[in-house]
C-alpha cells in the first residue's frame, strides 16, 4: 500500500503481482471514495477515475508482457465498475458513508494489519490465497446484488446457491466473488 503513494499508478501496476495490485487498488479506492463522500466532492473523484481509466487504456495499448496485460485488463474491469459506482453515488446524492447506496458496495479496508472486505453488514477477512493472474468478470448491478446476498450468507456462516436459468452466469459470479475474497 505504501508503495502506491510513491510511484505513478501506471508504474506501480506493473511492479507488483496481480493479486497485490487488485487488493491494494481496492483498499485505496474505498478510502478515497469515502473521503470524497465526506468532503462532498464525488464529481471530482469521478473525473479522477475517468483519467485513471484513460491512463490504463493507454498503457494497455503499449508493449506489455502477457502477465502485465492480464493484470491491467483485470484492473480495468475493476476501475470501470468503480466509475459506475461513483456515478451511482452522485446520481443518488450520497452524502454519508453510512448511506445504503455506498455500504451495499464491496469495500476493502486495511485494519489491524489485515485486509477486510465489507458489504452491508457483512465483514469477512481477505484470504490472501494466490489464484494466479486471471481475468475478472464484468460487474453489473445484478452481480452486486448476488454478491450482497452471498456475502451476507457467509457472514452468518451459511451458504448460498444462486438460482436461475442455465447459462446466466451463476457459477461465474460465485467464482468471481471467491476471487475477490481470496
Amino acid at each position: 500500500l505504501d508503495d502506491f503513494h510513491h510511484r505513478k499508478r501506471e508504474e506501480w501496476v506493473r511492479s507488483w503481482p496481480a493479486m497485490c495490485v487488485l487488493a491494494a487498488n481496492s483498499i485505496i479506492w474505498t478510502a478515497r471514495t469515502e473521503q470524497a463522500i465526506a468532503d462532498g466532492n464525488l464529481e471530482e473523484w469521478y473525473e479522477v477515475n475517468i483519467q485513471q481509466l484513460d491512463d490504463l487504456a493507454d498503457l494497455l495499448a503499449g508493449d506489455l508482457s502477457h502477465l502485465d496485460r492480464l493484470t491491467i485488463g483485470a484492473l480495468i474491469v475493476h476501475d470501470v465498475h468503480a466509475r459506475d459506482v461513483i456515478q451511482r453515488l452522485i446520481d443518488e446524492d450520497v452524502s454519508s458513508a453510512a448511506d445504503f447506496e455506498w455500504i451495499s458496495q464491496l469495500r476493502y479496508y486495511w485494519q489491524d494489519g489485515n485486509v477486510y472486505v465489507k458489504m452491508v453488514q457483512a465483514c469477512l477477512q481477505y484470504g490472501y490465497e494466490y489464484l494466479g493472474n486471471q481475468p475478472r468478470l464484468v460487474i453489473t448491478p445484478l452481480t452486486d446484488r448476488c454478491y450482497m446476498t452471498l456475502m451476507s450468507a457467509m457472514h452468518l456462516n451459511l451458504g448460498g446457491a444462486p438460482a436461475g436459468p442455465a447459462g446466466t452466469g451463476k457459477t461465474e459470479t460465485t467464482k468471481d466473488l471467491a476471487k475477490a475474497l481470496a
